[in-house]
C-alpha cells in the first residue's frame, strides 16, 4: 500500500525474518563471529540467547544465505515444550528421514547412519534449535547425547541453539554440566541503542530504495521510534510499517516527533489495558496543556504495555504506571518551561 506512494520496491519493515535486511550492528556481528567459529570448529555447540524480537533468526537465516548447501546438510528445529522421547521424531523429519512406525531405537539407529554418510560424502551436518528455552532438561540432555557420534575422534554432529534469556539459567544449571563443557562459543544479543536504531532503520529503507526524502525523517522522530521500540528489532520493525501507513494515509513527506506520537497513541489504544489509560492520558494532557499552543507531547515508553496483562490487578496497576509516566513527564516539561520564562523575565530586567 505504502510501498507505491514512497516508491519502495518492497516493504521495508516486513516482521518475518529476511537474510536481506539483516543489520550488522555490535552485537549481531559478534554473534555471526561466533556463529562462523563455531562452523569452522565443526563441533560442539553455539548458544545464541536474546529477548524476543532481537533477531536471533534472522542471524542463523542470513548465515545460511552464505554458506555452500553443497557441503552442509542443515536443518532448523523449533521448539515447543518438546520431550526427550520427541526429539529424535521431530529431527527425523528435519533432514527428511522416513519416522513413521519406527521406535527410538530405531530412529537412532537411523540417524547414526544418515550422520555417517554424509561424513563419507565429505558433508557435515548441522542442527539449529530455535526457542531453545522451552526445551525441558531431559530433551537438552538428549541433544547432548547425540553428540557424541563420532568417526575417529571426528564428531558427526554440530548443533546451534537459539533461546531467550531463560535458557542461559538452564545451561547454567548444575545438571547442564557435561553440556556447558561442550560449548564453545556463546553470545547474547542486547537490544539497539539509540544509534544502532537509527542506522536499523535507515538500512532496511535503503535495500527497498529509499533516498533519505522518501519520506524525510527528522532526528527528533528517530530518538522517539527508539524510546517506544526499546531498541528491539522486532518492535521497530512493527512500529515503522504503522508509521508509514500512517505517512501515506496523511500524504506525509516528512515523518517527525508528531507523526510518531500519533502512531503510538493508536497502538497503545489497541491494548488489552489501553482505554483506561488512553483516557486519563488524554484527561491529563488537557489539564497540562490548557491555554497552551505548540507544545510536544512527550514520548512514552510503557514496557508492561507491550504485552498482555494477566490479572485485573495487573491491568490496574499497568494504567496507573503508565498515568504516572505521563504525568512526571509532563511535569518535567512544565518544569523546563517555567525556568526558560524565568530565565527570560531575569533577562529583561
Amino acid at each position: 500500500m505504502y510501498e507505491s506512494f514512497y516508491q519502495y520496491s518492497a516493504k521495508p519493515f516486513q516482521v518475518s525474518p529476511d537474510p536481506r535486511f539483516f543489520f550488522a550492528s555490535k552485537g549481531h556481528k559478534r554473534a555471526m563471529s561466533y556463529l562462523r567459529y563455531g562452523l569452522s570448529q565443526g563441533e560442539g555447540f553455539v548458544v545464541i540467547t536474546g529477548g524476543v524480537g532481537t533477531g536471533k533468526t534472522t542471524l542463523i537465516r542470513s548465515l545460511f544465505s552464505d554458506l555452500d548447501a553443497a557441503d552442509l546438510l542443515a536443518a532448523q528445529l523449533v521448539s515447543s515444550n518438546l520431550q526427550a522421547d520427541d526429539l529424535l521424531q521431530m529431527i527425523s523429519a528435519a533432514f527428511d528421514l522416513p519416522r513413521e512406525g519406527r521406535s527410538k531405537g530405531e530412529l537412532l539407529n537411523q540417524f547414526e547412519a544418515f550422520l555417517r554418510q554424509a561424513d563419507r560424502e565429505g558433508k557435515r551436518v548441522l542442527l539449529v534449535v530455535d526457542e531453545a528455552q522451552n526445551l525441558p532438561a531431559s530433551t537438552v540432555e538428549e541433544l547432548r547425547m547425540l553428540s557424541n557420534f563420532q568417526v575417529e575422534n571426528r564428531p558427526l554432529l554440530q548443533s546451534f541453539l537459539l533461546g531467550q534469556e531463560e535458557f542461559r539459567g538452564l545451561v547454567q544449571s548444575p545438571q547442564m554440566e557435561q553440556l556447558r563443557q561442550r560449548i564453545i562459543a556463546s553470545c547474547h544479543l542486547q537490544p539497539l541503542d539509540q544509534v544502532e536504531t537509527r542506522g536499523y532503520i535507515e538500512h532496511r529503507l535503503q535495500r527497498v530504495g529509499w533516498a533519505g526524502t522518501n519520506p524525510a525523517i527528522s532526528d527528533d522522530a528517530f530518538d522517539a521510534i527508539h524510546a517506544i521500540s526499546q531498541g528491539v528489532p522486532r518492535r521497530i520493525n512493527t512500529f515503522c510499517d504503522r508509521l508509514l501507513l500512517y505517512g501515506f494515509l496523511e500524504e506525509l513527506e516528512c515523518l517527525d516527533a508528531d507523526a510518531v506520537d500519533v502512531v503510538r497513541r493508536e497502538v497503545l489504544a489497541e491494548q488489552p489495558s489501553a482505554p483506561r489509560a488512553a483516557a486519563s492520558i488524554a484527561a491529563a494532557d488537557d489539564a497540562w496543556d490548557e491555554g497552551e499552543e505548540d507544545q510536544q507531547v512527550p514520548t512514552l515508553t510503557v514496557p508492561r504495555h507491550q504485552r498482555a496483562p494477566v490479572t485485573e490487578l495487573e491491568k490496574r496497576v499497568a494504567d496507573l504506571e503508565y498515568v504516572i509516566e505521563a504525568l512526571e513527564k509532563n511535569f518535567e516539561r512544565k518544569v523546563s518551561l517555567l525556568k526558560s520564562v524565568v530565565q527570560s523575565l531575569k533577562s529583561g530586567l
